[in-house]
């Protein structure tokens, strides 16, 4: 019976080993957590608020359409889903240039969020913040899509144990929408059993505690909350038996305050009460501009985190297009992609800062083109009226950036021979 046992024991942490098929060294805590902290790991966002017309979600077209209408002309994303390998997709009112119908998928399926998360384990991406916007939870159906999406993430987590975290996005919510995050979060918790380490073995911890994402605070564009109202709902969080940490979703520029940031004297205090700030750097500079915005900010925001005993992730995205969200042929492809060197630019300046984490923008967001998941390429996309779609690079795979966020978790899990010479892929 002891051979049996020390044959078993054996066998568990060989497979601990090889957990991760590309560098990480996944293991178990004693609690049986898979995910015991931020540091060292490349995560992405995911939206997962799209729907299709047919999917169980009776949303009808969301997230893909414009003015409720989803065909040439009325639409809301740049970027096209490859979607090949789905085992379900849906039908659209568009179609090549050849004739043949276009498809897109829907995140409400099991199967389409299973084949995300077998991605993320292939190409060695740690896993994803799952987004949840409070303006969608508000309406029962929003709330059903949701908890759906994130049911099929949790089980797809963790049968390829891929790290999870919930983050809240407070785009579009009001003071009043703040009491809905509270019961919200409590709600998921008895719902999904979310801190389970039986059940949900790959929810991320971090210093001791799960971690919970809130984005969204002290930007300067008009929004109907406050900074005062998230710092109430942190001490709410906090003092809850004190079992949760914090992360937060803060504008490009809050150390000083300035550009995209609300002047507030209460952001400061309420980032030094959090663990870890995640500042939103979309849009803030393009590859020419990239070293001389970075250089004058991170080495500070890392000094000021430092300071304060605040971790600090630097987000990186592959590039941005909204062209058919705006409506405007100015903004497609605004910040062109450059084969993925816009990407790596990024990812070496973080690492040469001294970072251990970062944040990718996004797995999935094909409204902004900031999607590093499978998408359709140049030549070989929907026709749209007078719009058009964006794609990757004619010369590159639909999977070039998902192969590229997984040569930087590579390289963040302290796999030697990267540097600031953007990786070459081999054939």
């Amino acid at each position: 019976m002891q051979r049996l046992i020390f044959l078993i024991v054996i066998l568990i942490f060989c497979q601990t080993l090889t957990a991760n098929s590309q560098s990480r060294t996944v293991v178990y805590d004693e609690t049986g957590c898979l995910y015991t902290s931020y540091k060292g790991l490349v995560m992405a966002g995911y939206q997962g608020w799209f729907a299709a017309q047919g999917d169980a979600s009776n949303r009808g077209w969301h997230h893909y359409q414009k003015k409720d209408t989803f065909e040439p002309g009325h639409a809301s994303i740049d970027f096209w889903p490859d979607v090949n390998e789905y085992p379900k997709t849906y039908p659209t009112a568009f179609s090549y240039a050849d004739g043949k119908p276009a498809y897109v998928y829907s995140p409400y399926d099991e199967s389409s969020v299973d084949l995300h998360f077998k991605w993320m384990k292939e190409y060695g991406i740690d896993g994803v913040f799952m987004q949840r916007f409070l303006v969608e939870v508000k309406s029962e159906k929003g709330k059903r899509h949701f908890n759906q999406v994130l049911a099929n993430a949790l089980k797809a987590a963790r049968k390829y144990k891929r790290a999870l975290c919930i983050m809240y996005d407070l785009s579009g919510a009001t003071s009043a929408d703040m009491d809905l995050l509270i019961d919200d979060w409590n709600e998921l918790q008895r719902q999904f059993d979310l801190f389970s380490n039986k059940a949900n073995p790959t929810y991320l911890r971090h210093n001791g505690k799960p971690l919970l994402a809130i984005w969204g605070v002290g930007f300067n564009d008009g929004r109907n909350y406050t900074v005062a109202d998230v710092q109430t709902v942190v001490g709410k969080l906090k003092s809850s038996t004190n079992k949760t940490s914090i992360l937060l979703g803060v504008p490009y520029y809050w150390r000083t305050m300035t550009k995209d940031t609300e002047p507030s004297n209460l952001l400061h205090p309420l980032i030094k009460s959090v663990d870890i700030i995640m500042p939103w750097a979309v849009g803030r500079y393009t590859a020419q501009t990239y070293a001389s915005v970075a250089d004058a900010t991170l080495p500070g925001d890392i000094a000021w985190c430092a300071a304060n005993q605040v971790d600090y992730v630097p987000l990186v995205f592959p590039g941005f297009s909204w062209g058919n969200l705006k409506n405007s042929p100015a903004v497609y492809n605004q910040i062109p992609r450059l084969k993925g060197n816009f990407l790596w630019q990024q990812v070496a300046g973080a690492k040469q800062a001294g970072v251990t984490s970062l944040y990718v923008a996004m797995f999935d967001e094909v409204d902004e083109g900031t999607a590093i998941f499978k998408t359709q390429k140049e030549g070989h996309l929907p026709l749209n009226a007078d719009g058009k779609f964006v794609g990757i690079e004619a010369d590159l795979d639909s999977d070039y950036y998902l192969w590229l966020t997984g040569q930087a978790a590579n390289w963040f899990h302290g796999r030697k021979g990267y540097s600031a010479e953007k990786p070459s892929r081999k054939k």
